[in-house]
């Protein structure tokens, strides 16, 4: 939570996007709220979004009046001078229709022209039924647009239209506001940062075929480097799975510990800041066999030795004003775990998740985290509640801009 919000909207130019939904009516109260907050809001109203609000009401309470339509317009090109000029754009609700769009880049009325017209980051709140919320096509729409940097507001649960309950309702207009804020407070203060940021599980040879492997999706360690690079910062992301990245990010792909270990090691002394978000396997089989092992032949004896502890090497090799941040997976006693790791590693922070649970951890979009900072900052373990791996990576770059902020450079 930003302290003062209308110290970071006071004359900042806001695009406001209204879609046709039942919950149009409740951007009435996003517009109001960004005006009496000092932001300068311009209204675009799509022509569905007409059936359920009039554009007079938010010319009324925008700063400027309500657009309708790319060609209604003294300006030959609308959308183009709006997306330059605009600090941040937000568009409230944003239907099923709206985001798929937007998501293929298609542009054929004045906000979806906009959206891709502008530069400026761009805040969606979704609202749509609880079938459509959860329908893969939306959700795959979404993560596109996630990863291309766009700040999704996820819905609430609660009374949908109809009568229905469930996911999908517009997320309260003070949320949506919050979104902005918190977009426009962050700007780019990790510009000319460079940041190292590893994810996924890596996968040690058994055989030709077979692996030992673990259940990471990667999601974390993405979520990182999309909110990084989003934030200014210059971002190398090690990977070993195949999901998308954030524009302007460089793409490192390997599949074992000791490639990771090499691609990790040999950048690691040019950043100014590593996230070891991936989950990198403790042990591999010694002697991997070249062709695949046969069921006839019986059960193999499989030897395992440890993989290189890049996290603990890391530490050793830290360079001074280098801000290092690792993970641990924990299923039991989190925070003595966590701790005990951040003392043995010589990390300046340690993210311990639980993933123990269904809901957070490996392979969902959720994270329940504790964050504990080493010992000469004096800083106290901070527990999060359950909390989407997007919004777990801006808090954790918070944390690191902070921590920067104090360390001697």
């Amino acid at each position: 939570m930003v302290d003062d919000p209308g110290a970071v909207l006071a004359g900042r130019r806001v695009v406001l996007g209204v879609t046709g939904g039942i919950a149009a009516y409740k951007a009435v109260e996003v517009c109001r709220r960004l005006v009496d907050l000092g932001a300068h809001v311009v209204p675009i109203l799509t022509e569905a979004a007409l059936r359920f609000v009039g554009a007079s009401t938010f010319s009324a309470l925008a700063s400027e009046p309500a657009r309708t339509s790319l060609f209604d317009d003294a300006d030959p090109i609308p959308h183009t001078r709006l997306g330059q000029a605009a600090d941040v754009v937000v568009v409230a609700p944003a239907t099923a229709a709206l985001l798929g769009r937007y998501a293929a880049g298609i542009s054929d009325d004045l906000l979806t022209a906009t959206l891709l017209a502008t530069r400026a980051p761009v805040v969606v709140a979704p609202a749509m039924h609880t079938e459509m919320w959860e329908h893969a096509a939306v959700q795959d729409n979404l993560a596109a647009l996630r990863s291309r940097g766009v700040e999704v507001v996820d819905p609430e649960a609660g009374r949908l239209a109809g009568g229905d309950v469930g996911e999908g309702r517009l997320a309260d207009p003070a949320r949506i506001v919050d979104g902005v804020v918190r977009v426009l407070a962050r700007g780019r203060d990790l510009a000319g940062v460079r940041v190292l940021v590893t994810a996924g599980g890596t996968r040690e040879a058994i055989d030709a075929v077979r692996f030992i492997a673990n259940r990471s999706s990667g999601k974390m360690g993405h979520a990182v480097a999309g909110a990084a690079a989003r934030r200014g910062a210059a971002v190398t992301l090690v990977t070993t799975v195949s999901r998308p990245v954030a524009a302007g990010v460089e793409r490192v792909e390997v599949e074992t510990a000791e490639e990771m270990a090499q691609a990790v090691l040999a950048r690691a002394g040019a950043a100014d800041v590593v996230v070891m978000a991936a989950a990198v396997a403790d042990f591999r089989p010694k002697a991997p066999s070249p062709g695949k092992l046969k069921k006839r032949d019986g059960v193999p004896e499989v030897v395992l030795e440890p993989t290189p502890d890049i996290l603990a090497t890391l530490g050793e090799r830290k360079p001074a004003g280098q801000v290092l941040v690792g993970f641990a997976a924990e299923t039991d006693d989190l925070r003595r775990n966590a701790a005990a790791k951040l003392d043995a590693k010589s990390v300046d922070i340690m993210v311990a998740n639980d993933v123990s649970g269904p809901d957070a951890g490996f392979e969902v979009d959720t994270n329940r985290a504790i964050l504990l900072y080493s010992h000469d900052r004096g800083l106290p373990a901070e527990e999060t509640p359950l909390v989407s791996k997007d919004d777990l990576a801006d808090l954790l770059l918070d944390r690191i801009v902070a921590q920067r902020e104090k360390e001697p450079r």
